[in-house]
């Protein structure tokens, strides 16, 4: 496993490889890496010939400095997880080689990045697509590999993708969950033992809300319901919990249990504050 710190080591590592025709896959990463990040990984692996993971926590898609300040940094476990997983090349740069002066381009994904994530953090997504299109630039790769846990930053680059013409296949992958159902993220490390029992609350909420859902209940009564529950949960927070067409994320107040399965793709997005950790998680339907 070769380390690569600048853009320039990575373009004259891959000529090689893209030369003799070899595919190159990109793993897209900030670190702190769990069972979900080498679920990534793994099938990057099975999928293409040379596989790029990037690790790099990306300061202009944090609103709060207090948040990029506390989020976690364990590049050295990250690499040993990797090394073992026989990966190609880590991609690790400093800030000042993604950044060698302040981006003025700015993206605007419209309505897409003003609801959900985009309606509590503002510029999110703008830096979020200024780091992606600088990784898929940089890599130049045939396929990257993404989590469904982050449904609405799928949404958002499978958008960029599609409108700059970029030439890489995007790979989904299912939320990778613990065994309580709680969705694996690289935040779950800063909750206290009392938090991370409170912190199922999210997965349990959206199985409900998706059973009571499929049983013909109305989404105003499911909804309702759910901000009782997180009410009367101590220690949590609930910032929003909506139903939605899961690749538009136009929010719907009905699914049609008539229509066929192909034609319905929705999906409950829900984020919410656990001690003073925001988790967010989603559950198709």
């Amino acid at each position: 496993m070769k380390i690569l710190k600048t853009k320039q080591e990575v373009k004259q590592q891959l000529f090689a490889h893209r030369k003799a025709g070899q595919s190159i896959g990109l793993v897209p990463t900030m670190g702190a890496l769990h069972e979900g990040h080498l679920k990534l990984v793994k099938n990057a692996m099975s999928a293409t010939d040379i596989v790029v993971v990037s690790i790099f926590v990306n300061p202009t898609q944090f609103n709060n400095p207090a948040d990029l300040e506390k989020y976690p940094r364990t590049v050295a476990g990250d690499l040993d997880l990797l090394e073992k997983e026989e990966v190609d090349y880590v991609f690790l740069p400093e800030v000042e080689e993604m950044y060698p002066q302040p981006t003025a381009l700015t993206v605007d994904f419209g309505n897409l990045e003003r609801i959900l994530e985009g309606a509590f953090r503002p510029g999110h997504f703008n830096g979020v697509g200024v780091v992606v299109s600088k990784l898929f630039h940089i890599v130049q790769p045939d396929k990257a590999f993404f989590g469904q846990k982050d449904l609405q930053q799928v949404a958002i680059i499978r958008r960029m993708v599609e409108d700059l013409s970029f030439g890489v296949e995007m790979v989904v992958i299912p939320t990778c969950r613990e065994k309580d159902g709680l969705a694996m993220s690289s935040r779950n490390g800063r909750l206290s033992a009392i938090d991370r029992q409170r912190a199922v609350i999210l997965y349990d909420s959206l199985v409900q809300a998706r059973k009571e859902l499929l049983a013909g209940k109305s989404w105003f009564e499911v909804q309702k319901e759910i901000s009782h529950k997180f009410n009367e949960e101590p220690g949590v927070k609930l910032e929003y919990f909506e139903l939605v067409r899961t690749n538009s994320l136009e929010m719907i107040s009905e699914i049609d249990l008539k229509a066929p399965m192909e034609g319905q793709k929705s999906s409950i997005c829900t984020a919410a504050f656990v001690g003073d950790v925001r988790l967010i998680d989603n559950l198709s339907i």
